[in-house]
């Protein structure tokens, strides 16, 4: 036997072991195929085009949210600074006057202010109770076309200051959530029942985007003493930033009626803007 020629025994051996590892790699190439996702395609059939093999894909949950760098950026209103007293009159140059309204809105007197506003051009503002105003729907809206602002005069009515910092934050953000849903966007002026404020209020309408606005005349309308005395009351306190205080509901408002119907023309023969605050 030459020395380059092996035993029988010997080359059945080698053979067995080619075979096993033959079959191990097989059995890898298997297992990898099978995990990895591009594995799970269907085989094309025998004799037909194969495609060009190229990188996997990957098709992970997390790859299909967007990431954050390309996604558009929310446009977030910016809250006011919180306030230690409210606005008593506005700053506008010149002869300019705010009417604001509160309590309503009240289907028996609001109605007939909007038109005595509608027949002059002027804009006013209506601080609205809440519970008034989601069972009055269509006049806030009817508010809002004419260009009148719409604010925000807590929910039933209460004085704030008795009232816990959940009391304060559901009187004013149930309102704010009425005017929003009804109009599409939140108020961004908030008045105090009574004019009773306090630190805890301010606070709360700052967290809710509002800004508090009191009032320079009161024409005491809300007394009922005649509707003379109204016209009367608002006449002698006109002046330029001077914003007057009257209701559209909360008691008989007929008075209030009457004496917008009155007092409004003077002011405007007078020279005076009547505008809104503009935020």
């Amino acid at each position: 036997m030459k020395k380059d020629q092996m035993f029988p025994g010997r080359r059945s051996v080698l053979r067995i072991t080619a075979c096993l590892g033959a079959a191990a790699t097989a059995g890898l190439l298997c297992t990898e195929q099978a995990h990895s996702p591009a594995g799970s395609a269907a085989t094309p059939p025998a004799g037909g085009p194969r495609a060009a093999a190229g990188p996997p894909v990957y098709t992970s949950a997390y790859r299909l949210q967007p990431m954050t760098a390309y996604t558009p950026p929310r446009f977030r209103r910016a809250l006011p600074p919180v306030r230690q007293r409210p606005f008593l009159r506005m700053s506008e140059a010149g002869r300019t006057m705010v009417l604001t309204f509160d309590d309503g809105p009240d289907p028996r007197y609001t109605p007939d202010i909007l038109s005595t506003l509608r027949e002059h051009e002027v804009r006013a503002m209506f601080f609205v109770c809440g519970e008034l105003a989601s069972d009055n729907p269509d006049l806030l809206r009817e508010m809002a076309d004419d260009g009148h602002v719409v604010g925000n005069h807590s929910w039933s009515h209460p004085l704030i200051p008795k009232l816990p910092p959940s009391g304060i934050r559901d009187e004013l953000g149930r309102t704010s959530e009425v005017i929003e849903r009804t109009l599409g966007s939140a108020p961004l002026w908030y008045r105090a029942p009574y004019g009773a404020w306090n630190k805890l209020s301010f606070e709360i309408g700052a967290e809710l985007g509002m800004e508090p606005l009191a009032w320079t005349v009161d024409s005491l309308d809300w007394t009922e003493p005649g509707t003379e005395s109204i016209v009367r009351s608002v006449l002698d306190g006109a002046g330029p930033g001077v914003v007057v205080l009257s209701h559209d509901a909360g008691g008989d408002r007929s008075q209030s009626v009457a004496a917008l119907r009155s007092y409004l023309p003077e002011l405007l023969d007078a020279g005076y803007r009547i505008t809104v605050p503009r935020r």
